[in-house]
């Protein structure tokens, strides 16, 4: 006996996999009829009964579940292998992202781009972990914020990370007004998450607080807790210059300290040809270069950009 046409192979794990022909020969663009049809042939090459039919659908036999778990990894196995070599449209560009980049610095700007190139269709995944190119082909580029070195994929530099302390308005008030520099350690400080209080205290002067009034495992419930009056957090600008600029942040100083953390844009060598990536590329590498040449106009001048030494885990 020969070996089974791998359509077949195909049709039957469909079947097993769904319990329905009509969803099963759906998601194979065949009428029921010639899914039906493939199954039997199946069923007399190998001598044996894969299924049982009911009114309700499919259910496989012992056989049926004997032969789908042989074929089921070596399905998978192909499924993986054309996975690199499948269709690609330059007219749909899908983006992973942080939620808090794309609503603070992303989507505030993406209007323009859009207007520029309507024909594009942008989907935007947010998740906060780091999308894996190789499994998840559907995603064509990300931003990523860290301190770079991934492997596997073109990594662009697009802006560093800067830091300032912030403080909502009601605080500030409360506290007298804006603090000098030596007074910003009796103010109610958020614990950073990753520690870059300590830097800032060692490059601008002053010393540690005996204890900050509450800690946080990730920035955004950080700034939050600000927004909300709970204290000073030393914010990422990238993340709170839209919350300065609508009233619901103060910036306390005018210092800004440049940390090792920063923003790219990162994708996998198989995009590096797509029209919408090209087109996107351009254009965020255009939006990242104004947005550093308008925090540094906010400078008083270059001494107030500092970057400390000391680096940190990547995230």
């Amino acid at each position: 006996m020969g070996r089974p046409p791998l359509h077949a192979l195909l049709g039957f794990a469909a079947a097993a996999r769904s319990g329905n022909l009509t969803r099963a020969a759906g998601s194979m663009h065949l009428t029921v009829s010639a899914l039906s049809h493939q199954i039997r042939a199946l069923e007399e090459r190998l001598g044996r009964r894969l299924f049982d039919r009911g009114p309700r659908g499919v259910k496989l036999t012992a056989d049926g579940e004997r032969l789908m778990n042989r074929i089921a990894p070596h399905l998978e196995a192909l499924d993986h292998a054309l996975r690199p070599y499948a269709p690609c449209r330059d007219d749909v560009l899908t983006l992973s992202l942080m939620a808090s980049m794309a609503s603070a610095w992303l989507v505030p700007r993406l209007g323009d781009f859009l207007a520029l190139h309507p024909q594009l269709e942008l989907n935007l995944q947010s998740s906060t972990r780091l999308v894996d190119f190789e499994r998840e082909t559907n995603v064509d580029a990300a931003l990523r914020g860290g301190y770079g070195g991934w492997p596997g994929v073109v990594i662009e530099h697009l802006f560093d990370e800067t830091l300032t302390p912030v403080a909502s308005p009601k605080l500030v008030e409360r506290m007298g007004g804006l603090p000098a520099l030596e007074d910003l350690q009796r103010w109610p400080l958020l614990g950073d998450p990753a520690d870059h209080w300590r830097d800032w205290f060692e490059h601008y002067g002053g010393r540690e607080p005996n204890r900050y009034v509450a800690h946080f495992d990730d920035s955004e419930t950080m700034h939050r807790a600000a927004v909300e009056g709970m204290g000073v957090a030393l914010a990422r600008m990238a993340r709170t210059r839209l919350l300065i600029e609508n009233g619901q942040l103060v910036s306390l100083r005018p210092e800004r300290l440049r940390t090792d953390y920063a923003h790219y844009l990162v994708y996998p060598q198989r995009s590096a040809d797509h029209a919408g990536l090209l087109a996107f590329r351009g254009w965020v590498h255009e939006q990242a270069q104004a947005y550093v040449q308008r925090m540094h106009e906010t400078l008083p001048s270059d001494e107030a950009l500092t970057r400390p030494v000391r680096k940190h885990s990547q995230t």
